[in-house]
Parts: structure tokens; sequence; C-alpha cells
């Protein structure tokens, strides 16, 4: 075997399967799931911990972190749904990296092509990274290792928007129903993380720009800026009633919203870094950042 073959087969040694869940593993399960399955099970990697307290540093190298706002002491020792809007491929290491100063040892979706990379990877899926296969069916089994995660009281970071958002003024969109249902339906709390600059380290189009914008934030070195609120109120709706799946990924939306308005004080209308290789073909759920008193 290959250098390149070990790597690409290397995986950090996951927990043990828990016998309860070992039998929700089927044979047409794809052969990672039951993986991700323990690692959601278990308590965070000693090794993710590590890096976060040793390695957040890293990212400073890009721009100025700059966090706000706190979670309750009484919510980190529960499951929690950290609901945030996506800006580009470098937001997911400044939010872990905020989330770990207030206190919270962040489990980051991602997407498949990412969790399967060699190297890379399986270090990411170690750190309890949930694999989000887009557009397939094996997306439901990403909803089942979240739940899985959230009953043995982890931290998840969702993004609502289901992927980078694409608004023409990079305000949230709307997002899906996804993170409302599980919500509702384990009654975990919501907190929205809204986050601003990360867009300026990697531009959105797979190409050199990556490199040369990632080089340009070393230079420049942004503010890099997280704010995370208080849980949204959710408690007076209810799972499987009408239309309150939907109500509660508005006020999700909203509260991701309004904690973003001060970190873009200065851009309302416009981010005044223009990425020429973000597509713009999405509607806010809040145009300009104006969100109404009455949102149902």
């Amino acid at each position: 075997m290959t250098l390149v073959d070990r790597i690409r087969t290397w995986h950090p040694r996951p927990p043990e399967l828990p016998e309860d869940l070992a039998r929700l593993v089927t044979p047409d399960d794809p052969e990672w799931f039951a993986r991700e399955m323990a690692i959601a099970a278990a308590p965070p990697w000693w090794f993710w911990r590590f890096l976060l307290r040793r390695f957040s540093w890293l990212v400073s190298v890009f721009g100025r972190v700059e966090v706000t706002g706190s979670i309750p002491e009484e919510l980190r020792k529960g499951p929690l749904l950290l609901a945030a809007n996506h800006i580009g491929d470098f937001d997911p290491f400044v939010v872990a990296v905020a989330l770990h100063r207030v206190g919270v040892v962040p489990r980051i979706m991602a997407t498949g092509g990412i969790v399967s990379a060699p190297v890379a990877g399986p270090l990411l899926e170690r750190t309890g990274a949930i694999r989000v296969e887009r557009g397939t069916e094996l997306a439901r089994h990403a909803v089942r290792v979240t739940e899985v995660a959230l009953v043995s009281g982890g931290h998840v970071v969702a993004y609502p928007e289901g992927r980078i958002g694409l608004t023409p003024d990079a305000w949230p969109e709307r997002g899906r129903t996804g993170m409302a249902r599980l919500a509702l339906g384990l009654g975990v709390p919501v907190i929205p993380v809204s986050q601003w600059g990360a867009h300026e380290v990697l531009q959105y189009g797979n190409d050199w720009g990556k490199l040369r914008t990632a080089l340009r934030a070393i230079v420049r070195r942004p503010a890099l800026k997280v704010h995370v609120g208080p849980p949204v109120k959710l408690d007076d709706l209810r799972m499987g009633r009408v239309g309150d799946a939907n109500r509660a990924r508005y006020r999700i939306a909203a509260a991701i919203t309004r904690g973003l308005v001060p970190l873009r004080a200065d851009e309302p209308d416009r981010p005044a870094f223009v990425d020429p290789t973000r597509p713009t073909t999405a509607v806010a759920a809040y145009p300009g950042g104006v969100v109404p008193e009455d949102i149902p």
C-alpha cells in the first residue's frame, strides 16, 4: 500500500458504537454512518479540545477575531443547536474559535465532500463534524447523527440556509425547516450565531482566487466578527402543528439577522468586499436587515 493509499484510508480511531445505537445501523447504510453515530454519542474528542485551546490563534492570522455575547452556563451543560449564517468557506473556523471562547465545544455540520477528503476529512469527522450529503438520499443520515449528538448533550453548529448565502445584499436567507423541526422535536434550545468578515478570507469560487484572497486577508487582517445571541423563543410552538416549523425558521432567521445588524453597521446595503465569483440568486429573509417587530 502506497503512502497516498494509507492517507486515504486513515481514520483516527472512533469510539465504540453503543449497542442500542448499533441496532439502528443496517447493511444498506454507508460505511461511515456507524462511525459518525459512535462519535456523536461520545463526549467531545480530547484532541479536538486541545486544538481549540492551543491552536485557535491560527485563525487570527487571517483577521482579528472579535466575539460578543455569551451562552449561560446552565445552557452550556446541555444540548444546543447553534444556528449561524453562512457567508464563506472560512467561517466554520471562525465560528468554532468564537464558540470555544464562550465555553462551547462545537460539532459542525459539513458537506460530504469536505468530510471525505483525505487527511483533513478523517480528522474533521473525528472532531464530531456531521456529514451532510446535500441533494441525495443520504442527507437523512445527517438528521439521525444530529439527533444522537443532541440527545447525548452535544453542541451542534448548523447553517439554516443549507449553503453559503447567495443574496445580493448578503443578509441571511430564510433557510429551511430542518433545524426548526429538530429543535421543536427534541426541545433543544436554539442559539443564534451572527457573523461577518470571514467572507473576505476565502472567495466563493474554487480557483486560484482563493489563495489570493487568503494572502490578502493575512496582509489586511479584516475584522472577523461573531455575535452569540440569546436563545430563540420557540416554547409556544409544537412539532407537528401546522405552520409551526415555518414560524420557527422565520424566528431563527430573524434572530440571526438582528445579531448581524451591528456587526455590519457600516455596510447595511451591500458588502464592502465584492466577490465576483459568488452568485447572487437568492432573496434575504429580511432585506436590508430590517426585521419587523411582529414576527409570528
